[in-house]
């Protein structure tokens, strides 16, 4: 059985830690290199996202439906929105005859890619290194992004295995960079830091959507992988000169600031990087409520963000130049709240000494419950096309509101093994990707408001669970098994 704590006897005991974490003099956050390594990751989740989620606009182009040659969409349930005539020169890239069920593997297919790297790339973080883990991963990514016009042209197996090989890549992204933070993000700055770091996710999202839907129109669907391609590649070279796996190995870092990091961490981390408690973690009750939380909160994020211009395009019946950025909409609202939710947390923690597990379990019920009611009632506006896009951005603004809930408490319980946890809890998440495309597109053959309406009430219904499950059994303190001091009993 776990030894664990309950939140009440934590607090107590981590009373002493806070004063000494309020006693290390912050080193300022201007032009402070761990600020410098939150907006380079968050440039870096930019390009992990925009080349995850430009297939999806570029899919509704990749497909061979004349009805769309003079880019008008005339087979969707709503009226089609009008739009201008698209230059022919862009009808020389190729289109494909691939059913439904082919469309659903295919967007799909990333994720069984990308489960498979989530727990070794927590490991191989803290054994190798997270900066050169992240670098390549995503670097690897880009390659292969920048051969899938010619995987598509060879056939869909092609494409699949493509989109495998770059989930591969991404897989090590998010355990090596909650390995990163875990060295270089003080205590009471947690929400701070990584909500700007992972707002690039959202961004990315924001701008590739609309920006896939204008290369498409203008220049043909190939160049969307090219654009993206390239932004990546000179991601890594900034990466690459410019990030550093801990404040130590940084050369340019200031005393004032490496004192401030090292400091105010000493007490969180584990001097004992060679064992990990795998028995512990893995009958972690704390780490089972982040589990179910990601892989709930994960199930509608994956639904919307592969299947939403489909939807644009099917239902509503936007034209490939309206359709991305329609479909963008809903992820400024995410980026938007995620920020503003991590000043809010912090803000909690640190000036009105909330405890850290009531603020995770409130921005968690906020971030998972809103959403749920808002897709629903997306589902059933029918061809009010301005009251469905509201609906759809509230849903996904309400979600940006987690990523100051259950997404960081992973640092919270186990900040030594932030990496490895993030990589345990993500493989779960990873399954609403793989399946849920596949799922909503069997259960939506036929294109009608109904068949959409069963699928977002299934997403609805999983996140619900996902908030009452993770209210019950998270928890906000270090675990004992976590910490120094656990070693020195034995164990």
């Amino acid at each position: 059985m776990e030894r664990c704590a309950s939140d009440t006897e934590a607090d107590e005991q981590q009373k002493p830690l806070l004063r000494r974490r309020q006693e290390v003099p912050r080193a300022p956050a201007c032009g402070s290199s761990r600020y410098g390594l939150a907006l380079l990751s968050c440039y870096g989740f930019f390009v992990v996202y925009s080349l995850r989620v430009n297939l999806s606009v570029a899919m509704v182009d990749m497909l061979n439906n004349t009805q769309q040659s003079s880019g008008n969409h005339s087979g969707s349930v709503c009226p089609s929105h009008d739009t201008h005539q698209r230059p022919k020169h862009n009808h020389s890239a190729n289109v494909y005859n691939w059913d439904s069920a082919t469309q659903g593997w295919i967007l799909g297919s990333f994720f069984y890619g990308y489960i498979l790297t989530q727990i070794p790339g927590g490991y191989l973080a803290g054994r190798c290194g997270a900066k050169w883990l992240m670098g390549f991963g995503i670097l690897g990514t880009v390659l292969f992004t920048l051969l899938t016009p010619v995987a598509a042209d060879l056939g869909a197996s092609y494409l699949i295995v493509v989109r495998v090989l770059e989930g591969i890549g991404e897989g090590v992204t998010f355990p090596a960079m909650y390995t990163m933070w875990a060295a270089w993000a003080p205590p009471l700055e947690r929400s701070r830091l990584l909500t700007i770091s992972y707002i690039g996710a959202q961004l990315g999202t924001v701008v590739a959507l609309p920006l896939s839907g204008e290369i498409c129109f203008y220049w043909g669907w190939p160049y969307v992988f090219y654009v993206f391609g390239a932004i990546g590649l000179a991601w890594f070279f900034l990466w690459a000169f410019f990030a550093f796996d801990s404040p130590s190995s940084h050369p340019r870092i200031s005393e004032q600031e490496r004192l401030y990091i090292t400091n105010s961490l000493k007490n969180e981390l584990s001097t004992s990087a060679g064992y990990i408690p795998w028995r512990a973690i893995v009958t972690s009750t704390p780490l089972l409520a982040i589990v179910v939380a990601h892989f709930s909160y994960n199930w509608s994020f994956y639904t919307l963000l592969t299947l939403l211009p489909t939807y644009m395009n099917d239902i509503l019946g936007f034209s490939i130049q309206h359709n991305g950025f329609l479909s963008a909409l809903p992820y400024v609202g995410c980026a938007l709240m995620a920020v503003l939710s991590g000043q809010v947390a912090d803000y909690l923690r640190e000036t009105c000494l909330y405890r850290t597990v009531v603020v995770r379990k409130s921005f968690s019920l906020i971030g998972m419950i809103g959403p749920a009611v808002f897709l629903v009632a997306a589902g059933y506006t029918g061809c009010n096309y301005s009251l469905a896009v509201t609906f759809l951005t509230i849903s996904s603004a309400l979600g940006g509101v987690s990523a100051s809930g259950f997404n960081i408490n992973h640092l919270d319980i186990a900040p030594s093994y932030a990496g490895i946890l993030l990589g345990i809890t993500n493989t779960f998440a990873t399954i609403p990707g793989m399946v849920g495309p596949v799922i909503a597109r069997a259960l939506t053959q036929n294109n009608t408001i109904a068949e959409w309406q069963t699928v977002f009430y299934i997403a609805a219904a999983i996140n619900v669970f996902g908030a009452l499950f993770y209210t019950v059994f998270g928890r906000g303190a270090v675990q004992p098994w976590a910490v120094p001091a656990f070693y020195s009993h034995g164990d």
